[in-house]
């Protein structure tokens, strides 16, 4: 019987020396859970505060990029001042003709350097793409040749800023019976 008590002293102990570690695991198992939990917290708050910033370093980059294009047109505006302000002095037609003719060419030499280039319209077969067809008319032409450019569109770099409204044949008037009999009948 002493044997049998013994065994089951040794055995409650051995439960009780099992418990412990189950517990004392399960405790650093929290604590670890925890650990990745605060972890993680700051993880999502870090990633927030980068976002954040990201989207305000991208608002800056956008304001500092459109500062310089304005600074490009600059230089014409001042220009455009002095030519107005030369003619209202002295009225000589040709000056301020010639002035503003500088200018044109000052404004489309800084339109080059920015890649935009001028959609070539008239003459030139109609593609949506790159026109925008605000009348079709009969004419003698093909039909979708393009008759006339009312606005002129441009290309930055292969792709359409503003695409040219224009005038498109819709080919030759088809002659009707009437037509032929010179409108007698």
């Amino acid at each position: 019987m002493t044997e049998d008590k013994d065994k089951k002293l040794n055995k409650e102990e051995t439960e009780e020396k099992q418990e412990q570690p189950l517990e004392e695991l399960l405790r650093k198992k929290d604590e670890e859970i925890q650990s990745y939990i605060d972890r993680l917290k700051r993880l999502q708050a870090e990633f927030e505060n980068y976002k954040k910033r990201v989207l305000r370093d991208m608002a800056s980059l956008e304001e500092r990029v459109s500062d310089r294009e304005v600074l490009d047109f600059l230089p014409l505006y001042d220009n455009l001042e002095r030519a107005f302000a030369s003619y209202s002095g002295n009225n000589d037609a040709q000056s301020f003709i010639e002035g503003i003719e500088r200018i044109f060419a000052q404004f489309d030499q800084i339109l080059k350097q920015k890649g935009i280039t001028p959609i070539e319209a008239e003459g030139t077969l109609f593609d949506p793409a790159l026109h925008e067809a605000l009348l079709s008319v009969e004419s003698d032409q093909e039909p979708n040749v393009i008759l006339e450019e009312f606005e002129r569109g441009y290309l930055r770099r292969g792709r359409v800023l503003r695409p040219s409204k224009v005038k498109v044949s819709k080919g030759k008037r088809q002659d009707t019976k009437e037509d032929e009999d010179g409108g007698q009948s």
